[in-house]
């Protein structure tokens, strides 16, 4: 999805699937699209996603591109800077609840604010705080992956170790694509 420039007006985009569907990837085609525009964009993950690299949001077919880490929502907010025109955030399920307010008031401020994360977790319930986020945003992008079972479109992320930690960072070997009728929540308990 390609979204024209408004002068003065801000609005969310949020990209949602489940691990290994190209989250990353279309947030990445964005961002660059946007730099190839000119605009300012300053782009943000969570300190706790050091999986591939630590200054690069970097999805797993290994497109990267530079990124800053922070810790919290608040802290986000205190890093962009006035004349950001786009800001893009990976891996939004590791934030805080005060997320979706943080993009609202950004959004407010007349930025592009474009978000990227996992919409359900390893049970395949709504992981939080990307409900919230869907709930305030004016363009959405559902991402699908490949069962790794049966090669249906795959909403799912499968858990294959045991661990009751709702985020457990990981990836291949750790969790795998899975359509609605090839997922087990109980594999990861």
């Amino acid at each position: 999805m390609d979204v024209q420039h408004r002068p003065g007006g801000g609005w969310i985009e949020v990209i949602a699937g489940s691990m290994f569907s190209g989250k990353s990837e279309e947030l990445i085609r964005r961002l660059r699209r946007a730099q190839i525009a000119r605009r300012k964009v300053q782009i943000f993950k969570p300190r706790i996603d050091d999986r591939y690299s630590g200054d690069h949001i970097t999805s797993h077919s290994a497109m990267r591109i530079e990124s800053q880490n922070i810790s919290s929502s608040r802290e986000l907010l205190g890093e962009v800077a006035a004349d950001t025109e786009v800001v893009g955030i990976d891996e939004a399920q590791f934030f805080d609840p005060e997320l979706p307010a943080v993009c609202n008031m950004l959004a407010d401020q007349g930025k592009r604010v474009i978000v990227a994360g996992l919409d359900q977790d390893y049970l395949g319930k709504p992981f939080e705080p990307i409900p919230q986020l869907l709930a305030i945003a004016e363009y959405i992008t559902k991402t699908l992956a490949i069962c790794m079972v049966c090669g249906a479109p795959a909403n799912h992320t499968q858990r294959l170790v045991a661990s009751s930690e709702r985020v457990l960072v990981g990836a291949s070997g750790t969790y795998e694509a899975r359509c609605r009728h090839c997922f087990d929540p109980r594999l990861g308990q």
